[in-house]
């Protein structure tokens, strides 16, 4: 069957709710031609009912959170992790902190709210925000961390200031968790009583919680101004704390107003009952970053819960030019609020309960709820139900001539914008060929490597694909001179190539600016799936140039980013690794190896090679020849976070085989590690370097590296002389 064409861009900026429950629906009903976006600032998004059972120690993370980057890869959504400072709607961009904007068809907000803080002198400053909830967790363990350290004999005092449900369950789920140490809290409430909307008997029973937990509640007790561990009240009494979290009012990201969209009377985004914007259809907003202007509720998480189907469905109705739907809130809703040690008071008009069955009653609800997200349904199969109505008018096939070239003036376009912001390495005029710039009397050096798709992200994957083309130079300690791409994107739309191929070349300069290397040109066209390539050059004088198999007896192997890649990526196709490590991974492979290449050849370096493809033994053998073995300590191998559970679990990367038939070359010692032997098949993407080093200076290399930011850089071994005759293992692994 032919390809099918990208035709719009929907992009869901945040990872609220709503989008959680629009993604999984539209994933399981999938619109042909149409690609959807998640931008969030981080890899995980918190279920905020489940928060304060996370602080009193009743959940783990995992269960309170919903992994973004897994839900994406199982619904095919292409996920970025950045935060977005804003938005205008006539050009239809994104700007993004530190990368490329990114351009959308349609868009939805769900970002959710932070504290008002700039209402108080200095709680900015000094207080600590309990929004976005997304940061509460690292706040929290902060937090735990500073009480274990402070003086002992010493009270600590915490202070919250708010007085709706948010502030009275983190209140007491603190103190039912730290309730050995020799702690105060303050609840600070600048109202005549707490949780004003919840009816009296409810009110009672979280009063009666908090005296029990002994959190010392001040009502009718305003604030005036914030400074360094005081708190000094309008009635002008000083209050001293040790810690000070602010769960006042909802306030807007600044960004929203600065759209010039209609936004209610405090900044939020204002949208119809259809959640769109009245200033323009193609902007969508839910969850606490909007308000129906017709039925303005409470910011609470059960009314962007139910704004799910309606905007999973009014997504889908605009793209497919069918009527949108209403969506009309609940007046009332039931309340639980949890009470710290596994008990619960419940609130629902004139209704009210309290108990550990309330409790119950509130955990399961709340499991079902991130159940949907744990237990992912296999996809649908077949025939898409929906195709755009663009697509009605693309019937010609994708081949492999003239038909899969992108358009002469997409790439020089690209180019010629890209060079406004890297004009000194981002040159020509996207021609593929070129002339290299170099010193006549230096070694010339080039390399060229090719990656498919391992993130959606376009942009990561030009600056992944153009850290691993350059390896190769770092590990001979040359200097890069120019590059040329060669890029084959997904069919799409002329627009959507174009918004693509700006992404990747980005990425890509991102990287060749850092180490002055000039982007020349390149080739680019369509096909099936994204795959990125560089055909790199560089130079050095012949006195430098480090060999791959140099490598001398009794030098020392050191090793400079962890291992795992082949492995963890694996599973994240599978769904079976966490957004965290996947995100960890990433971040490694951002790393470039030109320091380090730079601090080996200084650093009295013998040999030296890059960890890809072969994984680490077969780019070991490589460097070893023939007349030299290896002794490895496995236990010293850096691996990545989540790997060797994965290897537990039989996950293994698709060119673990292959490497693996050079076990009969390793030998392994009597209760070493099975999973680290494992890792040594592994092929890497944008790996670390292995480095051959006289003994007498690898420790100091070893330090010259992780102060250069190598932070895992380590010995993980030495070169040996096999022995007289021996024709079996090279590599001993201990």
């Amino acid at each position: 069957m032919p390809a099918t064409e990208l035709q719009k861009d929907l992009v869901l900026v945040g990872g609220g709710h709503t989008h959680a429950l629009a993604m999984r629906m539209l994933a399981m009903d999938p619109i042909e031609g149409l690609r959807i976006t998640l931008i969030s600032a981080g890899s995980h998004t918190p279920y905020s009912g489940m928060l304060p059972g996370l602080v009193a120690g009743h959940y783990q993370f995992e269960q309170t959170h919903i992994d973004l980057a897994r839900l994406c890869q199982w619904a095919g959504v292409r996920f970025i992790c950045a935060q977005v400072t804003s938005l205008d709607p006539g050009t239809r961009t994104l700007t993004l902190a530190g990368r490329p904007a990114i351009q959308y068809d349609i868009v939805s907000i769900d970002i959710g709210s932070q504290p008002e803080l700039d209402s108080v002198p200095g709680a900015r400053a000094h207080a600590v925000p309990v929004k976005p909830v997304a940061r509460l967790c690292q706040r929290w363990e902060e937090l735990r961390g500073r009480i274990a350290a402070h003086e002992a004999g010493r009270n600590y005092r915490i202070a919250l200031v708010g007085g709706g449900s948010g502030s009275v369950e983190l209140a007491l789920a603190m103190a039912h968790t730290l309730a050995a140490e020799a702690i105060t809290i303050d609840l600070w409430c600048g109202s005549r009583q707490i949780l004003q909307n919840y009816n009296s008997r409810a009110r009672r029973c979280v009063m009666s919680a908090l005296a029990r937990h002994q959190v010392a509640v001040h009502t009718d007790s305003r604030v005036g101004e914030v400074e360094e561990a005081c708190l000094v009240m309008e009635d002008g009494s000083r209050h001293v704390y040790d810690e000070l979290f602010w769960c006042t009012g909802a306030a807007p990201a600044p960004w929203i107003a600065a759209t010039g969209l209609s936004t209610d009377t405090s900044g939020f985004l204002a949208v119809r009952d259809t959640l769109q914007s009245p200033d323009d259809e193609r902007v969508f907003g839910c969850g606490d970053i909007a308000t129906q202007i017709k039925n303005p509720r409470p910011k609470a998480g059960v009314y962007a819960v139910r704004q799910g189907p309606v905007l999973a469905h009014n997504l889908r109705a605009l793209l497919m030019d069918k009527p949108l739907r209403e969506h009309k809130p609940q007046m009332r809703f039931l309340s639980l609020v949890s009470l710290g040690d596994k008990q619960a008071a419940a609130d629902k008009g004139p209704f009210s309960a309290s108990g550990s069955w309330v409790w119950h009653w509130k955990d399961r609800i709340d499991r079902e709820f991130m159940g949907r997200f744990e237990s992912l349904p296999p996809m649908p199969t077949g025939t898409a139900s929906d195709s755009l109505p663009e697509l009605d008018s693309v019937t010609a096939p994708h081949c492999g001539g003239c038909g899969a070239k992108i358009g002469a003036n997409a790439l020089s376009l690209v180019l010629a914008e890209l060079a406004q912001e890297f004009p000194d390495n981002c040159q020509g005029q996207g021609d593929d060929a070129s002339a290299i710039p170099h010193n006549s009397g230096e070694v010339l050096l080039q390399s060229i490597d090719v990656l498919r798709q391992l993130t959606a992200d376009h942009y990561l994957m030009g600056r992944i694909a153009a850290n691993h083309a350059l390896s190769d130079l770092y590990a001979c300690g040359a200097r890069p001179l120019s590059a040329l791409a060669a890029i084959t994107l997904p069919f799409s739309t002329p627009a959507i190539l174009q918004r693509d191929l700006k992404q990747v070349l980005a990425g890509a300069l991102h990287e060749f600016s850092a180490v002055d290397c000039t982007l020349t040109g390149g080739h680019s066209m369509q096909g099936p799936e994204l795959s990125i390539g560089f055909v790199v050059n560089g130079q050095l004088p012949q006195d430098k140039l480090l060999a791959k198999k140099g490598a001398k007896v009794d030098d020392q192997l050191i090793l400079t980013k962890p291992l795992g890649t082949g492995i963890l990526f694996s599973a994240h196709m599978q769904q079976l690794a966490d957004g965290r490590h996947i995100e960890a991974a990433l971040q490694m492979m951002l790393q470039n190896n030109f320091q380090a290449g730079e601090l080996a050849s200084v650093g009295g370096a013998s040999a030296c090679t890059d960890i890809t493809g072969f994984g680490l033994l077969g780019h070991l053998l490589e460097m070893l020849g023939n007349d030299r073995g290896a002794e490895l300590r496995l236990d010293r191998l850096p691996v990545l976070e989540g790997v060797t559970g994965l290897i537990a679990g039989g996950v293994a990367s698709p060119g673990y085989a292959a490497n693996a038939e050079q076990a009969y070359q390793i030998s392994v010692s009597p209760g070493s590690d099975p999973y680290r032997r494992e890792l040594l098949f592994d092929p890497q993407t944008s790996g670390g370097l292995l480095i051959a080093v006289p003994a007498e200076q690898a420790a100091n290399l070893q330090g010259s590296l992780r102060a250069a930011g190598y932070g895992e850089a380590v010995i993980i071994g030495e070169v040996v002389k096999p022995e007289t005759g021996e024709v079996g293992p090279k590599v001993a692994c201990h």
